[in-house]
């Protein structure tokens, strides 16, 4: 029963501050319980606690630590048409005066090498967005 208080007690700090460890320290204190309830002793029990307890923690601390760390690989705005396809509409030269079909959308183009064309119906690639003109490649 001791070991259910335990794990109560350490459940509440978990919510209040959302510190993973409670949880794994709670869930220690539950396997605990269940050594108690199929017979073992106080030793028994107090070794369950501590060696499930610090496997989690060593074992699920780091993976969560890393899983936070990641960041996702949500683009939008100028940044999700970096990289995408686009067909020429008009000449593309490194003039500028080019448009392209980008996203459904017609936008100003021009090419990012000096002297390189890009005649209509071919696909470019962007490479970047500058201010309202799309450079490609």
């Amino acid at each position: 029963m001791w070991w259910l208080i335990a794990a109560v007690g350490m459940g509440i700090p978990l919510v209040l501050t959302a510190m993973p460890e409670f949880g794994m320290v709670a869930v220690g204190a539950v396997a605990g319980a269940i050594t108690d309830a199929f017979g073992g002793g106080i030793v028994l029990q107090v070794v369950v606690f501590c060696a499930v307890s610090v496997a989690l923690i060593a074992v699920v601390r780091p993976m969560a630590v890393r899983s936070r760390s990641q960041q996702p690989e949500l683009r939008s705005g100028i940044e999700a048409l970096k990289g995408r396809q686009a067909v020429v509409l008009e000449r593309v030269d490194d003039g500028g005066g080019g448009r392209i079909k980008l996203a459904g959308e017609v936008w100003s183009a021009r090419s990012l090498d000096p002297g390189q064309a890009y005649e209509p119906g071919q696909q470019v690639d962007v490479v970047e967005i500058d201010g309202a003109t799309a450079v490609v490649m």
